[in-house]
């Protein structure tokens, strides 16, 4: 049910990225299959390089299992995301998955620019990137703000410093406890 559209998706991507498409062609003939709960969509590598939906039937390489949670941070590119992929087959196949995971971008301006024109969507797509490294900026900024906050003016959160010197009187405290237990153990005779 979601294997042709999503491979449409795909396929576009890796038309605008044809070197991309050229990599797969090592691959050609293999399935792919995407566990992402409740769905599993599987993936069949077409002599182009581009993909089909594969066969209900057809034998899989190559298996990548991940929460549907974990795709926004795969779009972003997020490292850790990765690590959180559960994979199983053709190490080969899964490597290239990931390399072009990684890699891919989708031109946005270039899809944009059929219905705007040339100009107006690269002038659109800057400004929305620009107003995302704003956002980021500025998150960035408030939880800066609000760490410093509730750690200097309305002391909720413990320095990183203050919380060494705690453990470190704790400790004390424990060994100090554990000398006057022996010295008292000694004093008593026993």
């Amino acid at each position: 049910m979601l294997a042709r559209p999503s491979a449409a998706a795909i396929n576009h991507l890796l038309q605008q990225n044809r070197w991309a498409a050229e990599r797969l062609l090592r691959f050609v003939g293999k399935t792919v299959r995407f566990d992402i709960a409740p769905f599993s969509i599987g993936y069949t590598i077409l002599p182009d390089g581009l993909l089909t939906g594969a066969a209900t039937d057809a034998s899989t390489d190559a298996v990548c299992r991940f929460s549907p949670f974990l795709l926004p941070r795969l779009a972003l590119h997020d490292e850790k995301a990765h690590a959180e992929v559960q994979t199983e087959g053709d190490p080969a196949l899964l490597t290239e998955i990931f390399f072009l995971s990684r890699n891919l971008d989708w031109d946005v301006a270039d899809d944009l620019s059929t219905l705007t024109g040339d100009i107006l969507a690269e002038r659109l797509v800057r400004g929305l990137r620009l107003t995302g490294a704003e956002v980021r900026n500025t998150a960035e900024k408030l939880t800066q703000a609000a760490a410093e906050y509730w750690t200097e003016e309305r002391p909720l959160l413990a320095r990183p410093g203050d919380l060494a010197n705690f453990i470190a009187e704790v400790d004390r405290l424990r060994d100090d406890l554990a000398r006057l237990q022996q010295r008292v153990r000694q004093l008593s005779g026993q």
